[in-house]
């Protein structure tokens, strides 16, 4: 009898043993994946609110005061047993650039920011579906388009049209295509300047190029904007102070605008 109470008590303490390691690891390392999907996330909180929270974490990072969250190994463990879409809280579209890094700026980590990064953080197709996704799919509320000053894309395309750039491999041109209506606008807008001088104005165009390629070619991403789910924005990094300057929301509507009274606009958002 004796040896049957023994028995039992064993098997209750490891029985409690292993509630307690699997509630530590629930701890550490978020949901398993065995899991019941209705399983409690963190919030990511409004459009404004995430916004507030990437100009919070660029403020950190140019002063030197970055806390470089989410990159101790919970978190990395994290990311292999949950969803990204259930803590990724903006998609940013950015230049390929390696003075850009985009976590960093932003002050972010692991699971943190969905990024699609391209030479000149142009949006074409591949980088409209990617946008898509990280907007309909991974559902997070902020879009930023993000240009950087002194981009080698645009300052190519801008003095190649001066007439005195440099030869580009053949896989080039087609990218930085969609940046030249960005470079002839800002030629228009200030024809008293010459050569280099209207890179940081291009620059510019640029982001709202981006953007209107981007409403005019994904109708969800404009009806995610207009629905006040996704707050799509334009801004600019400086690599000499570390800063992003956020530029005027207003454009961006007027953009949208634009697209939905366009007869070229694409209609259907879904595909076959």
């Amino acid at each position: 009898m004796a040896n049957n109470r023994s028995a039992a008590a064993n098997v209750t303490l490891v029985l409690v043993t292993l509630i307690g390691i699997f509630l530590v690891g629930f701890l550490i390392f978020g949901k398993p994946a065995s899991a019941p999907s209705g399983a409690p996330f963190p919030t990511k909180g409004s459009p404004s609110e995430i916004l507030q929270m990437l100009k919070d974490g660029n403020e950190r990072f140019s002063a030197g005061t970055s806390t470089y969250p989410h990159g101790d190994p919970a978190r990395i463990g994290l990311a292999d047993t949950s969803d990204q879409g259930n803590y990724a809280y903006a998609t940013v579209l950015s230049c390929s650039d390696s003075r850009v890094p985009v976590e960093l700026i932003f002050d972010a980590g692991i699971m943190d920011l969905f990024v699609v990064r391209v030479a000149g953080n142009v949006c074409d197709t591949d980088e409209i579906g990617s946008i898509e996704y990280g907007l309909a799919h991974v559902k997070t509320p902020v879009l930023v388009v993000l240009g950087h000053t002194r981009c080698g894309a645009v300052t190519a395309v801008s003095q190649a049209m001066g007439g005195h750039g440099d030869k580009l491999e053949r896989n080039i041109p087609p990218l930085v295509d969609t940046i030249v209506p960005a470079v002839k606008r800002a030629m228009e807008q200030h024809q008293d300047l010459h050569g280099d001088a209207i890179v940081p104005f291009a620059i510019e165009e640029n982001v709202w190029q981006a953007v209107e390629d981007l409403f005019m070619n994904s109708p969800a991403v404009r009806d995610l904007h207009k629905s006040g789910k996704v707050l799509v924005t334009g801004a600019i990094y400086d690599l000499a102070t570390g800063k992003v300057s956020w530029l005027p929301q207003d454009k961006i509507g007027d953009i949208l605008q634009r697209a939905e009274a366009s007869p070229d606009k694409e209609t259907e958002p879904f595909a076959n």
